[in-house]
């Protein structure tokens, strides 16, 4: 398991990490920004990275604003091969998108390869011409994520494994896929509607809710704390920040952190690599103070 990197100060006291996203969306995406990034990331002690998920996107999709994106596992496991400490999660993948038996394998791998750093975050999708183009039905999609997630469950953890599918398409009997997760992968789900609060408490090792602002999630956070109250089921929340007041950045921070968030991913709003890497010295800067 990697080890756990140094908290900043404004979160050291109530346990609370900081990560941030990769440049790995639009023009600025390339393997130096990526590889930049997330060195950078680690020098200056984020706990995590973090990569986004779209395959393809119809032409006059007003979101979101470029269809560049880089495969986001992929994109991790080169995060991981200029690291060593650093955690790698999804924000989020599109599990029921998928056929989850290479997901549990591609994760399974990163997961080996990394020395344990791998958080898999997950989320149900919204765009339907998405799930068009990848021949999987939009309107199943919540059923086929719960039976992923077990399936990914399965096989990260039965040798042989055999399991019993009704939304997706497979046959696993008496079957074998190694090499098993080097240690055991947590889940966390996004999502803030009823289905997706209950899928996390039901099912999953945490919440990666997005964009909501501090008095919005607070009540989820009692919610969720409420219903699983153990110490190890994660509470993550996204925030975007366009690197303008970071007066205002701090005490946002500040403010998920009274709520009893345990995680916060900060996703920077910048175009070009050079401003990217420079704003998020200034989210680290806010961290500290």
């Amino acid at each position: 398991m990697a080890e756990d990197l140094p908290s900043f100060a404004l979160f050291k006291e109530e346990h609370v990490q900081l990560g941030i996203h990769l440049p790995h969306i639009g023009h600025k995406a390339g393997p130096d920004a990526i590889r930049r990034a997330a060195v950078q990331a680690e020098e200056l002690g984020f706990a995590d990275v973090w990569v986004s998920e779209h395959v393809i996107l119809p032409k006059a999709a007003p979101y979101p604003p470029s269809p560049c994106f880089y495969e986001p596992i992929l994109t991790l496991t080169w995060a991981a091969a200029a690291t060593q400490r650093l955690r790698l999660g999804t924000s989020v993948l599109v599990l029921p998108m998928h056929h989850p038996v290479p997901i549990a394998k591609q994760l399974a791998t990163l997961q080996c390869l990394s020395g344990g750093r791998v958080i898999c975050g997950i989320g149900v999708g919204w765009l339907e011409a998405e799930f068009a183009a990848m021949g999987v039905p939009f309107r199943q999609r919540g059923r086929r994520m719960d039976e992923s997630i077990a399936l990914l469950r399965a096989l990260w953890s039965d040798d042989p494994v055999s399991f019993q599918t009704r939304s997706i398409v497979a046959e696993i009997v008496e079957m074998r896929m190694q090499p098993l997760p080097s240690s055991p992968i947590p889940i966390w789900v996004g999502g803030s509607s009823e289905k997706a609060l209950a899928r996390a408490v039901r099912l999953c090792d945490g919440w990666h809710g997005s964009r909501l602002p501090p008095d919005q999630a607070a009540p989820i956070i009692r919610r969720l704390r409420r219903d699983r109250p153990e110490p190890g089921f994660a509470i993550s929340l996204r925030t975007g920040w366009d690197g303008k007041d970071p007066a205002e950045l701090r005490d946002r921070l500040a403010a998920y952190r009274e709520a009893g968030t345990d995680h916060v991913l900060a996703e920077p709003a910048d175009r070009e690599i050079e401003d990217w890497l420079r704003t998020v010295e200034k989210i680290s800067r806010a961290a500290e103070k």
